[in-house]
């Protein structure tokens, strides 16, 4: 994946850069790996730094309602200052970690509907700062997370749509300041028990904690929602049965409704995230806090510019 843009921000005559990715499909906890390719312009210009950002489009309540933004959440300085003369080709290679707690935007090669995700180039001129253009990047899922989705699928759910929404999980850990939910449709033997159940993932290089969300939209608890948690490693979400272990979940909300506050949670092995555990009262998985993403949030970019700074990433292909 290339992008190439004059900086005219900075000027009539001022350097391009094309960002090159030699690894344009990663997993939480990985790399980014690359080169920023700078042409010098028409004059020698003092380089300050180059910087990439990792950018999300974000889900805020706003008003009552809910507006879209781009995000910046991780940022990585690749080159400090230099002067790049005129005309001059210069190659900056970068190894850029991704966070764990980083949003799926793949899965078996197919982009994730309602996703979003991509490495912005800063190059910073004599005090003045170019963005560039978006380049989008695959995030496929981590196998412990990947087992879970797949799981979803066996038993007779549609995967609906997913986003990302400013905040944090109430009880849970949080290193970024927004949460993903992926959202499923049931079928099969669930179709009418709940109206959709939403998956977010929050990991860290031990394991997983996982938050299941259903709606109960019919039946004898109709006005509440179930909430779910499994706290497990990566090597125990790969050994364990998945479609058995959520269909328990599943079928304890029709036998019995929501637990007190709407949690049922379950822990697996020897992993423990960080602590946080234990039976909660109070809100689930709906609440946030907002004084833990305010600088996040002040920094969205627009909505209405997300779908510009994408476009051309259409591969024809079809979504999960």
């Amino acid at each position: 994946m290339v992008f190439k843009r004059m900086l005219g921000a900075l000027g009539v005559g001022a350097p391009s850069v094309d960002t090159v990715l030699s690894t344009p499909r990663t997993q939480p906890g990985g790399t980014l790996e690359g080169e920023v390719r700078l042409k010098g312009g028409e004059f020698d210009a003092e380089i300050e730094h180059v910087t990439l950002g990792l950018i999300a489009q974000v889900e805020i309540e706003h008003g009552g309602g809910e507006a879209s933004g781009l995000g910046e959440f991780s940022r990585a300085q690749v080159s400090g200052p230099f002067t790049l003369r005129k005309g001059e080709d210069r190659v900056i290679p970068f190894h850029m970690p991704v966070p764990w707690e980083a949003p799926i935007s793949e899965i078996g090669g197919q982009p994730l509907h309602g996703m979003a995700v991509g490495v912005r180039t800063e190059l910073a001129i004599a005090k003045a700062v170019d963005k560039g253009d978006l380049d989008p990047v695959a995030i496929e899922p981590l196998p412990s997370q990947l087992r879970i989705l797949e799981a979803f699928l066996q038993l007779g759910f549609a995967f609906k749509s997913a986003d990302l929404e400013a905040g944090q999980l109430y009880g849970v850990h949080q290193e970024l300041p927004f949460y993903q939910e992926i959202e499923f449709l049931p079928g099969g033997n669930y179709a009418g028990l709940v109206g959709e159940v939403e998956v977010t993932f929050v990991a860290d290089p031990a394991g997983l904690e996982v938050v299941l969300e259903a709606d109960k939209r019919t039946g004898r608890f109709s006005s509440s929602d179930a909430i779910g948690r499994f706290t497990i490693s990566h090597d125990d979400a790969l050994r364990t049965d998945w479609p058995a272990e959520l269909s328990r979940w599943l079928d304890s909300l029709a036998q019995y409704g929501p637990a007190p506050y709407g949690h049922h949670e379950a822990h697996y092995g020897p992993y423990d995230h960080h602590g946080h555990h234990g039976h909660h009262g109070g809100p689930g998985i709906g609440t946030v806090v907002a004084a833990g993403a305010a600088g996040f949030v002040g920094g969205l970019v627009a909505g209405e510019v997300v779908e510009e700074l994408f476009e051309g990433d259409d591969d024809g292909g079809d979504d999960w």
